[in-house]
């Protein structure tokens, strides 16, 4: 065996001994140091649980605005970036609506376009619909042109048909459902051919629509009521937000949301020195503005985290030069038989960093813990701990005691032996 071999094999017994040790000592003082671990647990629990909230939720989000198609892109005339935290500019809140004609520019202009749809939405903050005595409120109701079928890739009908261009044309009161609502007015009744009142308008049901992957909506719940846009405006005369889609061929979205830009700039007479007045967004940009919101809370979460790391890093240190005052005759009795500081050093630190990297897998586990219970609660938000946040929370938690536990155990490895063995 050679000399490296022969030290590598003597670090690693000297380790063994040293967490064997430390351990022993968190057995005889359970309470002491469960108190001081407890800062670095408080931690690695809203760590962990924050974590994994943000990783459920983000996949969920994905799932949703995937669904909606990622070869196309959504005009409106107010930005579409996401979560806003502010109130839209002077500017944003003088811009005029999109209308009907912008749709059909674009829909002449864009050549790189499979196909365009549009919107309109109604001015009820909260939309419901009733069957009987069943209520459903928080819809996603619109109306649009045949064309959101096959534009919208979540637009899939389970059971029934989508409305027709030619439904449309003549205002035929029609509506398709999603899933959701359908089971929420009717149960286990066939919901084809049946009426429902939505805000206070008959609909007949003519198909549901498959609920999306991820689900749809707040709470994941897909409520949507789309009937066709010739109806909804004659239904709804003071509706005026508008709100267009297109389908790119693949790979030319690009193109297509320039061809767009140049008709709605064209039609709503935006002089060329200035800049739109109209937003748009594509799966991947409101993905990519989702992300950042994330990052904000992930940010805010770890100053928090740190925080409750610091105070079990304080208490660590206090706990140690404890046991470094209440230890100083077993120093003594160690350096006098050929201890070497380097050894009282990693004495010390293996006892903190076996303290706080306890602290953090029990931290880990009771994190864990709240995850399930939360997917088990929520079906809704699929909650996972990913292994990069178990490794890292156990590594930090360590690295506390590390750093906390490195003053009391250079203060144990200079004590005077002879001092030492005197102390009472």
């Amino acid at each position: 065996m050679g000399l490296r071999d022969q030290l590598e094999l003597r670090w690693r017994r000297d380790l063994a001994e040293n967490v064997a040790m430390a351990l022993a000592t968190l057995r005889a003082h359970k309470v002491r140091s469960a108190l001081t671990a407890l800062g670095v647990i408080v931690a690695v629990i809203t760590l962990i649980s924050v974590v994994a909230i943000l990783m459920g939720f983000d996949q969920n989000v994905q799932q949703v605005i995937q669904g909606f198609g990622t070869n196309t892109a959504f005009f409106a005339h107010l930005p579409f970036t996401g979560p806003r935290f502010s109130r839209p500019t002077k500017e944003e809140r003088l811009r005029k609506p999109l209308i009907y004609e912008d749709y059909l520019a674009v829909q002449d202009a864009c050549t790189a376009c499979v196909s365009a749809t549009v919107s309109l939405f109604g001015t009820e903050d909260l939309d419901r619909a009733r069957y009987k005595s069943e209520e459903v409120v928080g819809l996603d109701f619109r109306g649009a042109t045949a064309e959101f079928f096959s534009v919208y890739a979540n637009a899939v009908v389970k059971h029934g048909r989508p409305f027709t261009a030619a439904e449309d044309l003549h205002r035929v009161e029609a509506v398709v459902i999603g899933e959701d609502m359908a089971k929420g007015l009717f149960g286990l009744e066939d919901p084809l051919d049946k009426e429902i009142m939505v805000n206070s308008h008959y609909f007949r049901v003519v198909g549901v629509f498959e609920k999306p992957k991820g689900g749809f909506g707040p709470g994941g719940q897909d409520n949507r009521a789309v009937v066709p846009y010739w109806t909804f405006r004659k239904i709804f005369p003071l509706a005026k937000s508008h709100g267009i889609r297109i389908e790119a061929y693949p790979g030319h979205l690009p193109l297509a949301i320039d061809q767009a830009r140049i008709a709605l700039r064209r039609t709503r007479r935006v002089p060329y020195d200035k800049p739109d007045n109209f937003g748009y967004a594509t799966s991947e940009s409101i993905i990519r503005n989702f992300h950042d919101v994330v990052g904000m809370v992930a940010l805010v979460t770890t100053v928090i985290a740190s925080v409750g790391l610091l105070i079990g890093g304080v208490g660590v240190m206090n706990i140690m030069l404890v046991s470094v005052t209440e230890r100083t005759r077993e120093i003594g009795v160690r350096k006098a038989i050929g201890a070497r500081r380097r050894d009282i050093i990693w004495q010390f630190l293996s006892e903190a960093m076996t303290l706080t990297g306890s602290g953090g897998i029990v931290g880990v586990l009771v994190g864990y813990l709240v995850s399930t219970i939360i997917r088990s609660t929520v079906p809704t938000l699929p909650t996972y701990v990913p292994l990069w946040a178990v490794v890292s929370a156990v590594v930090v938690a360590a690295s506390v005691g590390l750093f906390f536990g490195m003053y009391p155990a250079v203060k144990a490895a200079h004590l005077d032996p002879v001092d030492a063995l005197r102390y009472e």
